[in-house]
């Protein structure tokens, strides 16, 4: 499994558990940390952590497991990483505090078919 698949396998489980504004960025043009950031915002600290797991789970579905996990228990700014990929999932507050997006506003990020595919998303899911 390569990065980008890896990226796109944990965005769709961070969407399985409704997290929101989940967007995938293209860093391995732009610097040697990492290829992708995978970035998402949950409503509560239960959800991030669900959110957490259920990336945790693919991905050692496919053999894969995170490097580092970090802020699981306060459930503010969750981190996995796994090297080539690394999934940022935030609360709404910290996820604006940080706007990883705006840090990292050169890096490309792939499209919502390139995720999701042809998937339908209801209004409420940006």
């Amino acid at each position: 499994m390569d990065s980008k698949q890896t990226a796109v396998l944990a965005a769709r489980a961070i969407d399985q558990k409704k997290g929101t504004n989940v967007t995938v960025l293209k860093l391995e043009d732009l610097t040697i940390l990492t290829d992708f950031f995978v970035v998402a915002t949950g409503g509560s600290r239960v959800q991030t952590q669900a959110m957490s797991d259920a990336v945790e789970e693919a991905l050692e579905a496919n053999g894969l497991r995170a490097g580092r996990r970090e802020g699981y228990g306060e459930g503010r700014w969750i981190l996995l990483d796994y090297g080539t990929v690394i999934v940022h999932v935030f609360q709404e507050d910290e996820r604006g505090f940080y706007n990883l997006e705006r840090l990292w506003a050169d890096a490309p990020a792939l499209t919502r078919e390139e995720v999701f595919g042809e998937e339908a998303f209801g209004a409420d899911r940006q």
